[in-house]
């Protein structure tokens, strides 16, 4: 621990005492661990320093980026309305409060959906639809049966056989008669169960004997069974079901008496056997309580007057207006603070993790902090604003498409979660905004990620506000809030504000974060441009290059998946410094003279090289993009100045001629898109120079002279691979192959001839 400390701060390991120094000193008073006490402050001051130098040391801004981005989002989500103030349930108003904005009374709403659902429960209990056959009923009633039945069976006669003779065994034998006396107990048992008969028909039963009266039994419990599980029996249906008992009984094999027994046993043993269902009257009571609407509390209307008490109601709606400060503020702090820092770290996590270089840009992270600052400043004012369409106008779409053109739109999704999370939480925590801002944000993102021109951010406006009217009104429309339909046409106007904000933002941010947009590029492009129309004017012919050149390089690019619009605009301005002095270059020389020819090849070379500096120049003064600037340093490279080089060792056969002399100082080209313009750079002007320029010598000088850059080792720091290079000679030989095509040379006699017929 304690190397590791003083790493930080570059001290390596801590100085060993010298040799002997201990064995010299006095004994030292034992300090913590056992350490003598010099040798224990000795430490305690090297870690103090290592940990001083670990503050001191320079923080990555990125670290402070994170920081001050969520403090400036934990401002803005702890500012409130002007109109919070303290109030709690028994406290007596000392002003009167109107509301800001339409909310729901949640605490009347749910009293009335509170009665509502105990009056629908209480008429449950009257509904039949409501009740439902317990089983459990009939297993009662089938139990009592037979208990009945077993207490019959005390009183059947005895059934007394010679011994060693089956009973079976005499089947003619007259049946056992039972004594008066167990007919009488027998009579009065039954009469007890509600069965009433007379001595007769019990004696004839009781003579039937155990099998008998057990099969009785049987079929009694059976038929209670059936009754009660199939067929409902409200309490007042009770004695209409049991007059219809015998319909229930077996047609055949019983006796008259046993029918009447088993008839009288079924019928005494029914019983109501319904029961309230708990999820018909759970449904009854939910249908009950959605069918009361919801309580509006509308905008402007009183909440409490000055000098009354406060109520739970009263309370209730000012928190979920947001204008009642929390009773204990520290918590609502700890709240924001974790929301605010927790969205930019979910936001850096998921830019590193998508696009690690763009974790490492501080600029464009900047930018990101900036957009995201933004829109929540504007989502606060629009939290505050009095009206009920404000949550709605939020312009989350406006930093969806600023980041869209100047970062990239995956990283605009992510932007626009954050930023509609932020707008819900703003909102009240309310649902409906931050949907509308999700979809508006990501109608947004996928309108403008193919932007080129300023119309098609106007075209974007009008799409995200389509977006949003139809959210708006889905949304109004699925919740049944009638307040929340006539709001759709802000949708609309939402759309236009962030196309507006959009236009009138991106040129200051462009050149504030030094980022070139597409939209920039194709302002660049225009011939109208002021250094454009300086290189038509003052060289012609560097011009007319310079877009031969460039289509060159965009068809390559589209070839191999490069930013073709970008090479197109690099390829316009690479040659920009041959303004300075254009007549020294062999495409501006119409007059046939040639002013090299007239000096020394050092100083020719010098003046060829220079344009690359005068370029540089002039980008700067007239404020082109970086990245611009880029294709007008590296279109050479390190290349050699070939004509003037073998000019000067012509020149000098016996001295010395030093090949860095005369060579571009570079450096050579670092993109994929750099690159290509220095192959079509090199190709144009080499086609150029040919006679009779056939598709076959074409092909073999755009090819011999891509082998030369390679073997050169001239793209050596691109991105360009040996089958990108072949995708790039066969497409500049089709563009090549389409400018100097052969033509049908016309019979003089024949051009005589039309000319005649049209006379």
């Amino acid at each position: 621990m304690r190397e590791r400390l003083l790493r930080l701060v570059g001290r390596g390991r801590a100085p060993r005492p010298a040799y002997g120094l201990v064995a010299l000193q006095p004994a030292e008073q034992a300090g913590p661990g056992g350490l003598p006490m010099g040798r224990f402050t000795e430490r305690v001051a090297a870690y103090g320093r290592a940990l001083g130098g670990w503050v001191r040391r320079p923080t990555d801004g990125r670290w402070w980026l994170f920081i001050g981005t969520g403090l400036l989002l934990l401002l803005i989500l702890a500012v409130k309305s002007p109109t919070g103030f303290d109030l709690r349930v028994g406290q007596v108003a000392s002003r009167d409060i109107q509301a800001p904005r339409p909310v729901v009374n949640r605490v009347a709403t749910e009293q009335l959906r509170e009665q509502a659902a105990r009056e629908a429960v209480r008429n449950a209990a009257d509904d039949p639809a409501n009740y439902r056959i317990n089983a459990t009923v009939a297993i009662q009633a089938s139990d009592a049966v037979q208990d009945l039945y077993a207490r019959l069976a005390d009183f059947l006669p005895s059934q007394e056989t010679p011994a060693g003779q089956d009973q079976d065994a005499a089947p003619n034998a007259a049946p056992a008669q039972p004594t008066e006396t167990q007919v009488v107990e027998a009579v009065r048992l039954l009469a007890e169960a509600g069965v009433p008969l007379p001595a007769s028909t019990v004696r004839a039963v009781l003579q039937g004997g155990p099998r008998e009266l057990e099969r009785l039994a049987q079929v009694s419990r059976e038929t209670v069974e059936q009754v009660l599980r199939t067929r409902r029996v409200p309490t007042e249906e009770l004695e209409a079901v049991r007059g219809q008992v015998g319909e229930f009984l077996p047609d055949q094999g019983l006796s008259e008496a046993q029918r009447r027994l088993v008839g009288l046993v079924v019928a005494a043993n029914l019983r109501p056997n319904l029961i309230l269902d708990p999820q018909a009257v759970q449904r009854v009571e939910s249908q009950a309580r959605r069918s009361v609407p919801e309580v509006m509390v509308q905008q402007g209307q009183m909440i409490v007057r000055r000098g009354d008490v406060a109520t739970a109601e009263t309370v209730q709606i000012l928190q979920d207006l947001g204008v009642l400060r929390p009773d204990r503020p520290y918590r609502s702090w700890a709240g924001l603070a974790l929301a605010a820092f927790g969205l930019v770290a979910l936001l850096g996590i998921a830019i590193h993790q998508f696009r690690p270089a763009l974790s490492r840009d501080v600029k464009q992270l900047g930018l990101l902090s900036l957009v995201v600052g933004l829109v929540a400043t504007l989502a606060r004012i629009g939290s505050v604003v009095g009206w009920e369409g404000a949550p709605y106008l939020i312009p989350v779409a406006l930093g969806s498409m600023l980041v869209t053109i100047l970062v990239d739109s995956q990283v605009a999704v992510l932007t626009t979660l954050v930023t509609a999370l932020l707008t819900g939480i703003m909102t009240g925590f309310s649902l409906e905004p931050a949907v509308v801002a999700v979809t508006s944000g990501l109608t947004a993102v996928f309108s403008v990620s193919r932007a080129s021109q300023r119309s098609d951010v106007t075209r974007a406006g009008f799409l995200v506000g389509a977006a949003a009217l139809v959210t708006i009104l889905a949304l109004g429309l699925a919740r049944g809030t009638s307040a929340l339909v006539p709001l759709a046409w802000v949708g609309l106007v939402n759309g236009l504000i962030s196309s507006v904000g959009t236009l009138g933002l991106l040129p200051y941010l462009e050149t504030a974060f030094s980022i070139t947009s597409s939209i920039r590029l194709l302002e660049l492009a225009n011939p109208n441009q002021p250094l454009l129309r300086r290189l038509l004017m003052e060289a012609p012919g560097t011009y007319h290059h310079s877009i031969m050149v460039g289509n060159l390089a965009e068809a390559a690019a589209e070839a191999t998946g490069g930013d073709s619009l970008l090479v197109r605009v690099g390829a316009l301005y690479h040659d920009i410094g041959k303004i300075r002095r254009p007549y020294f270059f062999v495409e501006n020389q119409f007059s046939g003279e040639n002013p090299h020819d007239k000096i020394a090849p050092s100083l020719s070379t010098l003046i060829i090289v220079s344009h690359v500096r005068d370029g540089l120049e002039l980008a700067r003064e007239y404020g082109l993009p970086p990245m611009v600037v880029d294709f007008i340093a590296q279109h050479h490279g390190t290349d050699l100045v070939r004509y003037f080089y073998n000019k000067a060792l012509e020149n000098n056969r016996g001295g010395t001629v030093e090949e860095k002399d005369f060579r571009y100082p570079g450096p050579k080209p670092q993109t994929r898109e750099t690159a290509i313009l220095m192959l079509a750079d090199g190709v144009e002007a080499t086609v150029r120079s040919l006679n009779r320029p056939t598709p076959g010598r074409i092909e073999g000088v755009v090819r011999r002279s891509i082998k030369g850059r390679l073997e050169s080792g001239q793209l050596d720091s691109s991105e360009l691979t040996l089958k990108d290079l072949d995708k790039i000679a066969g497409a500049f030989v089709k563009v090549l192959n389409g400018v100097y095509h052969t033509r049908v040379e016309y019979p003089e006699r024949l051009v005589k001839e039309m000319q005649a017929r049209r006379a």
